[in-house]
C-alpha cells in the first residue's frame, strides 16, 4: 500500500526537536544530516559517522547537493536532477509523500540548500529542524553512530524551473523597478572589505544586502514569523526577488525566510557571486 501524504507539522517549513523525536519511527519521515564545512569538506561526513540523529542519512554538499565545478556556474552548481532523485530514492524518499526533515549545525546554511532543492525538484513535503543538531542535543534527545540501511523510495524529479535564474536572466532583469536583487552574504563581503573564498571582492551592481545569518538567532533557532515578515517588509511590493550568495547555498536561508514571511516571489541565482565573477 502506498504511503498517504504526511501532513506538514505546521505551515512554517520547520519542525521542533520535540516533534521530530515523536516521529523518529514514522516510516513517512526521512531525516537528512546536512552538516558540512566549507573550510574542511570532510568534516561533515566525519561528524555524521561519529554521532547523528537516529535514522538519519547523510547528504554531502559537494558530492550530493551539487554537481562538479566547471568554468562557469559557480562553486556549487545545482546537481543533476536525475542524480539527486536517485540518491533521494535510496534513502527512502517517496515523491510528494515522504516528509523530509533536514538538519545541520550551521544555522541552516546547508539544510536550507536541501530544503530549497527538494522544492525545486517539485517535492513540497520538506522542513528544517529548528536549532539543528546542537538544539537536538541540548534538548537531551538521543544520538547514535549507527548508519541506517538504504531504503526503497520512488522519486521522479519534476523540476520547477521558475524557481531559479541564471546570469543572463539576472543581467536582463536586475535593474527593473519591479525586481529586487538580494545579496545574502555577510555585510563586509557585500561591501568588498573582506573576501575569504572568491578571487574578486564586491557585489553585483544594484544588489541590496540581507545577510543570511539574520534569519536565526545565534543558537540557530529561527526568529519568529512576525520578525521574518518585518525583515522583508520593504520588498513586499516587488514582483520578483532574485537571491544570491557566493554559490547558491546560504542564499537558500534567505529564500526560507521569505517563505516564512509569506512572500513566495523569491528565485535563486544558483551560480551566485562566484559565477558572476567567472565572466569578469
Amino acid at each position: 500500500m502506498p504511503y498517504a501524504p504526511c501532513p506538514m507539522p505546521n505551515p512554517q517549513f520547520v519542525v521542533s526537536p520535540a516533534w521530530l523525536f515523536e516521529h523518529l519511527e514514522d516510516p513517512q519521515v526521512v531525516i537528512v544530516d546536512c552538516r558540512f564545512s566549507l573550510a574542511d569538506p570532510q568534516l561533515g561526513q566525519q561528524q555524521y559517522q561519529t554521532s547523528h540523529i537516529e535514522g538519519s542519512y547523510y547528504l554531502d554538499l559537494n558530492q550530493d547537493l551539487s554537481s562538479p565545478v566547471g568554468k562557469h556556474g559557480g562553486r556549487h552548481p545545482l546537481p543533476n536532477p536525475n542524480d539527486i532523485a536517485n540518491k533521494l530514492a535510496v534513502i527512502g524518499v517517496n515523491y510528494q509523500k515522504s516528509l523530509v526533515v533536514a538538519y545541520d549545525d550551521s544555522r541552516f546554511a546547508f539544510a536550507a540548500r536541501l530544503w530549497w532543492l527538494l522544492r525545486y525538484l517539485g517535492h513540497e513535503q520538506v522542513a528544517v529542524l529548528d536549532g539543528g543538531f546542537a538544539g537536538w542535543q541540548k534538548a537531551g534527545y538521543p544520538v547514535t553512530d549507527v548508519v541506517p540501511q538504504p531504503r526503497l523510495g520512488k522519486f521522479v524529479a519534476q523540476v520547477q524551473i521558475e524557481k531559479v535564474v541564471d546570469i543572463t536572466e539576472v543581467k536582463s532583469r536586475k535593474d527593473s523597478q519591479e525586481v529586487v536583487l538580494v545579496d545574502s552574504r555577510e555585510s563586509d563581503r557585500y561591501r568588498g572589505e573582506r573576501e575569504p573564498i572568491d578571487k574578486i571582492a564586491g557585489h553585483i551592481p544594484g544588489a541590496v544586502n540581507y545577510p543570511w545569518q539574520e534569519v536565526t538567532d545565534s543558537s540557530g533557532y529561527l526568529l519568529p514569523q512576525p520578525e521574518q515578515r518585518r525583515r522583508w517588509e520593504q520588498l513586499e511590493t516587488a514582483e520578483e526577488i532574485l537571491v544570491y550568495c557566493g554559490s547558491g547555498v546560504t542564499a537558500c536561508v534567505n529564500l526560507l525566510s521569505l517563505e516564512l514571511a509569506g512572500i513566495s516571489k523569491g528565485k535563486l541565482y544558483a551560480g551566485g557571486w562566484s559565477d558572476w565573477i567567472s565572466y569578469m
